[in-house]
């Protein structure tokens, strides 16, 4: 089990970087594995991740997956059921400078793989930086 945490600095305002978060049509432009994401229509998505799981084939997977949007406090929560209780949250706040923003993304999960869920959240924010900063200057 355990809980994990990154933050990063993101050159694009708060209000626009959440914008483009809470937007479900983007998560596959920053999660790297995520494939697709459709809407069930009662809250909860229908999500498919291409994955390769350390000494074996890769494949596709599909589950099931909720976020909950909070506006006041700039705030995303999800989770998914299953096996390992996944969950997380994360956090957008006004930068230090102008049109910056700071962005927390907190993990929790009962994997007990710390070294690799640390290097999936690593690259999961950095995806997250990446797409939210392309797409403000397209």
């Amino acid at each position: 089990m355990g809980d994990y945490e990154e933050s990063t600095t993101v050159a694009v305002s708060a209000n626009e970087l959440f914008g483009y978060l809470q937007d479900v049509k983007n998560l596959p432009h920053y999660l790297p594995r995520l494939t697709s994401v459709t809407p069930s229509g009662d809250g909860t998505y229908t999500v498919t991740a291409h994955i390769q799981p350390e000494g074996g084939e890769a494949r596709d997977v599909e589950g099931e997956a909720w976020m909950s949007v909070k506006t006041e406090g700039r705030t995303l929560a999800w989770g998914s059921a299953g096996p390992h209780n996944y969950e997380g949250e994360l956090d957008v706040e006004p930068g230090d400078a102008e049109g910056t923003s700071r962005l927390t993304v907190r993990l929790h999960t009962e994997r007990a793989e710390g070294p690799s869920i640390e290097s999936g959240l690593k690259e999961t924010i950095a995806g997250l930086k990446d797409a939210a900063e392309s797409a403000s200057e397209g």
